[in-house]
């Protein structure tokens, strides 16, 4: 059993952490897209942008809005799931 005073700051440690990067990949993804035009590459920026607003979304509802943890599961499989559905069809469009 994890304590939870270890838990709240290892969340937003690790939360932190996702958002970042997965802020950077959507950014060099659009970036991509921009230089190109190619909408497979738009469509994977939209993708990733989706699996880490669910992270980011899982982190507030959890520790910021104290709405529990099984809705913050919830919220961010949910959108990790579309998002990945997203760059799935990204990968297989041309």
């Amino acid at each position: 059993m994890i304590y939870p005073l270890v838990h709240f700051p290892t969340t937003i440690v690790f939360k932190t952490v996702v958002l970042l990067l997965g802020a950077l990949i959507t950014f060099f993804a659009y970036r991509a897209y921009s230089r190109t035009g190619a909408r497979p590459l738009g469509m994977l920026a939209l993708g990733f942008a989706i699996v880490t607003l669910g992270s980011l979304l899982a982190g507030v509802i959890d520790v910021g809005l104290g709405g529990g943890r099984q809705l913050a599961l919830v919220v961010e499989s949910g959108l990790t799931a579309v998002g990945f559905a997203v760059i799935v069809y990204s990968l297989y469009t041309r």
